[in-house]
């Protein structure tokens, strides 16, 4: 069970991470059908999810689970975060991932326009990108859903399952963003 509320939205919460959660992470990460969609790409022991876990006090960021009501529980269901803040210039990059027993049912849409509110109207960021491989039109999608647009293609700037891929850049502004209803 998740701990206490810290963003709450219609569809979605959002929560500090508590150890609790660590195995529930693990096993998302080490999940072939998300490492392939995320930069992440080592096997994640429980020393390494700890060590991460414990690293989070340090980071220049925000990192959150994010839980839903499956059949009437509240449930794990991903990960949202963002990082790389550039403070001097407003700009940070924000990453999720949501488990692949709860993808195509709006929870990463959900979770990017209630941490995108949050970063705009609580810490005032200026702009929040995200980057999607060619691969995951999914994410692209639940980005556009949650008023980013396209900025940029990295032409196979990335390698994934043994080939260079295309990397598509989003972007969201604070003026001009609208958040989705």
């Amino acid at each position: 069970m998740p701990g206490p509320v810290f963003l709450r939205g219609e569809t979605v919460t959002l929560h500090p991470i508590e150890e609790a959660d660590l195995d529930f992470f693990r096993s998302q990460l080490n999940d072939p059908r998300v490492w392939r969609t995320i930069s992440h790409r080592e096997p994640t022991n429980a020393r390494q999810e700890r060590e991460w876990w414990e690293s989070l006090d340090e980071a220049d960021g925000v990192d959150l689970l994010v839980a839903a009501s499956v059949d009437g529980e509240r449930t794990r269901v991903g990960h949202i975060g963002f990082g790389d803040v550039q403070q001097n210039w407003g700009v940070a990059e924000l990453g999720y991932a949501i488990h692949p027993d709860h993808w195509n049912e709006g929870y990463a849409t959900a979770a990017v326009a209630l941490l995108t509110a949050f970063a705009f109207d609580e810490r005032r960021l200026e702009k929040l990108v995200a980057t999607v491989y060619e691969h995951n039109p999914a994410s692209m999608r639940a980005l556009e859903k949650a008023g980013f647009h396209e900025e940029a293609v990295l032409d196979r700037e990335a390698f994934v399952g043994g080939e260079r891929v295309d990397l598509h850049r989003y972007a969201a502004f604070t003026d001009g963003w609208e958040r989705p209803e």
